[in-house]
């Protein structure tokens, strides 16, 4: 099975206030661009992924991540995290109708394409499904197969709200790559011990990192 992935983004200058310990107004932006280029980058190179879809309006990351291979879907809604989900793949659907779609984060710089392949593989067993994040209380991946709807719910807490929506949830060993998103410095501090892609490595030189 062949997926699309739909991976929203909002605005850089407003993404990533949690790393205000590790990295300052002016370099997360940057960072944040970072973790995205790097996350589509191992996407696109996943053998389970057909193409990626970025929904942004941001017109930095637009021009980055086109040049990286994406799509980029314009945040038609501008409604949060989840309208703008629901909008790229209604969008990718009327492109390619019928095709199984897959929201990602956008912030897993350290993502292996073998570990996503795992996980989609596994995920294309069941109508909706979702991978838990490496705290266990959020979502990093959610799956939807050709005839369903994706139904996000990303978000506080979105990993008990997902398994109340009846997707199945991945309870896989050996794909940390797709689980640690990074909101904090300590989640970067993870990532980098797991091994992150080139552009956040670039990124993150020099930043006060904890524990690093």
């Amino acid at each position: 099975m062949q997926w699309t992935l739909v991976i929203p983004l909002k605005p850089l200058t407003q993404a990533k206030s949690r790393l205000a310990d590790t990295a300052g107004d002016g370099v997360r932006p940057g960072l944040a661009l970072a973790f995205a280029q790097d996350t589509v980058g191992a996407a696109l190179a996943c053998a389970a992924v057909s193409d990626v879809a970025v929904v942004t309006d941001d017109e930095r990351a637009a021009r980055e991540l086109a040049a990286l291979g994406a799509r980029i879907v314009p945040d038609a809604p501008r409604d949060g995290l989840n309208a703008a989900l629901a909008h790229g793949a209604a969008v990718v659907r009327e492109i390619r109708p019928g095709v199984p779609v897959a929201a990602l984060n956008a912030d897993l710089p350290a993502l292996r394409p073998a570990e996503l392949s795992r996980v989609l593989t596994v995920a294309a067993e069941f109508p909706r499904a979702f991978l838990a994040d490496a705290a266990e209380l959020g979502t990093t991946l959610l799956t939807a197969a050709g005839d369903r709807e994706l139904r996000p719910a990303f978000g506080i807490d979105s990993r008990r709200r997902h398994r109340a929506s009846g997707a199945a949830e991945l309870l896989l060993k050996g794909v940390e790559s797709v689980r640690q998103d990074v909101d904090t410095g300590d989640d970067l501090r993870t990532a980098l011990t797991l091994g992150v892609g080139p552009y956040t490595a670039a990124a993150s030189a020099g930043l006060l990192i904890p524990g690093a």
